[in-house]
């Protein structure tokens, strides 16, 4: 059976649940992954909003803009919290004259096409399970 129409903000946990602890990604890198290209904003709405569940959540501090800048301040507690996150989990984290940024080419998770087809399988099957997949080792 399968669920043609995951909701977006599902695919955007889902998403968001993926990125390695000390990695980034952009919102339009998520949109991507999410078969919405185009759609990064919907993914800063998501986060803000407590949408995209709780893998969304834990996540959302991994999320910045294309040029790297923590544009997400309004999401947390405190207008430093996506920054301490951050460098907790060992990425390192510039003042700039536009703000609080971060090295894409160095901190930004490159996912691969394999994970990318795995995502797309993991929204079209609700049986189909990402974790299992790992455990098994075939990731």
């Amino acid at each position: 059976m399968k669920k043609e129409n995951m909701d977006i903000y599902e695919r955007i946990g889902i998403v968001c649940g993926r990125i390695p602890e000390g990695k980034v990604a952009t919102y339009g890198q998520i949109a991507l992954l999410c078969k919405k290209p185009g759609n990064s904003r919907q993914v800063g709405y998501a986060l803000k909003h407590g949408l995209a569940g709780e893998s969304g959540k834990a996540a959302a501090h991994r999320v910045v803009n294309s040029k790297g800048i923590l544009s997400g301040a309004a999401s947390f507690e405190t207008f430093d919290r996506q920054k301490l996150l951050l460098e907790q989990e060992g990425v390192e984290v510039v003042w700039t004259a536009k703000g609080w940024q971060v090295d894409i080419k160095k901190f930004g998770w490159k996912n691969t096409m394999a994970e990318a087809l795995i995502l797309e399988k993991s929204f079209e099957n609700p049986d189909f399970s990402v974790d299992n997949i790992e455990e098994s080792g075939k990731m």
